[in-house]
């Protein structure tokens, strides 16, 4: 029997979604309830939290936790953390909540539900210092450092359970699978050493290499996706799937690829989200995780190998998942074929440079896309996407 990574800081998953016979009676008790309306990016951490994504967790973060997780990436008990997980709302709606009450969780752009919070501690975060910490900058061009910036200035923390999973479960069936399913899956097809590999794009070649270099090593890869909220001109998941999908079964020897989803949000915190990365993807069963150019990364913020080199500073046993740092990839046409400067001597006019950026600007140029660039059965299900609608 394969043996897996065990759950990040604990000997099992710890899941806050209530079994279905609980939900019913919970819900209508928070309706009852003061309501706390949850960003974007908080709901995107509750669900996280409501299918065992960010055991050993049990809500939202206190402010030791807080601070501890900021400063040195450990939590008050010493267990390794990279980022904040935290719920904040209004000066007002905070003094009126008192400590050891119950409030209602909803999602703030449609009062839908989702929680209860059991609000065992107040404080008033350092939005400043989160952000110097966490994204190595206060510029609030940065999205991740302006959601922070723009939260309300009263944390709360404390325990949760969660009695909805969203819209995600029937938005995206067959593709939206929680720790404790990947991990089923993993074991069913006898995988151990099992690579993620994040993305929220349709895979082009070097996304592709990068997942091939990962099967080398290990029995299998895990195509992640991002189902949270997206940047402005990103590709629907369900586009995305239909993509990947031509790619595995024309590209990839069959039964070393998985496709899943999960509801997070990006923070575009570079290396600290590459590690956070990491520490889910051990509760999802991973044992690695691709780390490419720029993980996780926006705009200038962060140098291409900046969430490689954050790994090397971690002591050790922080987590189980391992990076597989992999520089970064193109096209060689003297090589003919996907290379990294590790393995390619010859000079940069030589390179095609490959990136989901400048795969959007081919498309809406209408510029014919080499098969260097991404495979035509993979540039077939785009171009269809691309001309329905109009959309350019």
């Amino acid at each position: 029997m394969p043996n897996l990574v065990p759950p990040h800081g604990s000997d099992s998953l710890h899941p806050l979604l209530l079994p279905e016979s609980e939900r019913a009676e919970d819900l209508e008790r928070a309706a009852s309830l003061k309501k706390v309306a949850m960003t974007t990016r908080e709901v995107s951490d509750l669900l996280m939290l409501g299918m065992g994504a960010y055991t050993p967790l049990d809500g939202f973060m206190g402010e030791a936790d807080w601070r501890g997780c900021c400063e040195n990436m450990k939590l008050a008990g010493g267990l390794f953390w990279p980022i904040p997980i935290t719920l904040s709302c209004t000066q007002e709606l905070g003094d009126s909540i008192g400590l050891g009450e119950d409030v209602a969780l909803a999602a703030g752009d449609t009062d839908e539900l989702l929680g209860i919070l059991t609000v065992e501690e107040k404080y008033s975060a350092d939005t400043g210092f989160e952000c110097s910490h966490v994204f190595r900058t206060t510029d609030v061009a940065h999205p991740g450092v302006d959601k922070v910036m723009s939260q309300g200035p009263v944390n709360l923390a404390g325990p949760v359970r969660t009695f909805s999973e969203g819209h995600f479960p029937q938005t995206y069936a067959g593709l939206y699978h929680r720790p404790a399913e990947t991990r089923a899956m993993f074991l069913e097809k006898g995988w151990s050493n099992v690579a993620a590999f994040q993305t929220r794009n349709p895979m082009h070649r070097s996304h592709e290499y990068l997942a091939k270099i990962a099967i080398e090593v290990c029995d299998g890869v895990l195509i992640h996706q991002v189902l949270g909220a997206l940047k402005p001109g990103d590709i629907p998941a369900d586009v995305r799937v239909k993509a990947i999908d031509a790619l595995a079964k024309h590209y990839f020897v069959e039964g070393t690829v998985l496709q899943a989803g999960y509801p997070i949000e990006m923070r575009y915190a570079g290396p600290r989200e590459a590690l956070l990365h990491a520490v889910f993807r051990q509760n999802f069963g991973c044992s690695h995780l691709v780390v490419g150019r720029d993980h996780a990364g926006v705009g200038d913020y962060y140098g291409p190998h900046d969430a490689h080199h954050i790994f090397d500073t971690l002591p050790p046993g922080s987590m189980h998942t391992q990076p597989l740092k992999i520089d970064i990839t193109f096209y060689c046409y003297k090589c003919n074929g996907m290379a990294t400067s590790k393995t390619c001597p010859h000079e940069q006019n030589d390179r095609l440079a490959i990136s989901g950026t400048r795969l959007r600007e081919m498309f809406a140029n209408g510029e014919e896309i080499p098969p260097e660039f991404s495979r035509p059965e993979v540039v077939a299900v785009l171009r269809e996407y691309y001309d329905s609608e109009g959309r350019q």
